[in-house]
């Protein structure tokens, strides 16, 4: 997926008055400020009050995606007939802003403060915190994808303490 790709899934959420967050490499990225690797997808946790994740799949379907893998409640991945594919995770917000994403055996818990902006390409990009980013990073044994967009997480906090 390339910064525009991204950029048209954001508008047509938009569009549809979907509240999304981008996560995962893209999502790292965001923070980071620039593109430091190829993405095969974006993942978004879609917020899924009053239909939201129903109208997320209704807008990318407008725009030329498809469900290829249903793993709900967890995630749907919908792809392009171009190769381009992007990963839903619908979430449940509390009145406090905080969120919950169910699993197949727990639930992922998103704190309030986990919401943030960032960057993709010269647009400013809702995302999910650094902190939360490293959490989530910690339930899975990390591929090698997951240790570079940690190292250039580090490598970025690292720069603002400076």
């Amino acid at each position: 997926m390339t910064i525009a790709d991204v950029l048209a899934v954001l508008d047509a959420l938009d569009a549809a008055d979907v509240r999304a967050w981008i996560e995962g490499g893209w999502g790292i990225d965001a923070l980071v400020g620039h593109q430091t690797r190829d993405h095969d997808d974006v993942d978004l946790a879609v917020d899924s009050a009053g239909q939201g994740f129903e109208h997320a799949i209704t807008a990318l379907t407008a725009v030329g995606y498809s469900a290829t893998l249903d793993d709900l409640p967890v995630r749907l991945v919908m792809e392009s007939s171009e190769g381009r594919s992007v990963d839903l995770h619908p979430l449940r917000f509390a009145t406090d802003g905080s969120a919950v994403q169910s699993g197949h055996s727990r639930e992922y818990e998103y704190p309030a403060a986990g919401f943030t902006v960032g960057r993709i390409g010269d647009r400013a990009v809702p995302c999910l915190t650094a902190a939360l980013q490293i959490d989530f990073h910690s339930h899975y044994e990390p591929r090698s994808v997951d240790r570079h967009d940690l190292a250039q997480l580090a490598a970025r906090v690292d720069e603002t303490r400076s």
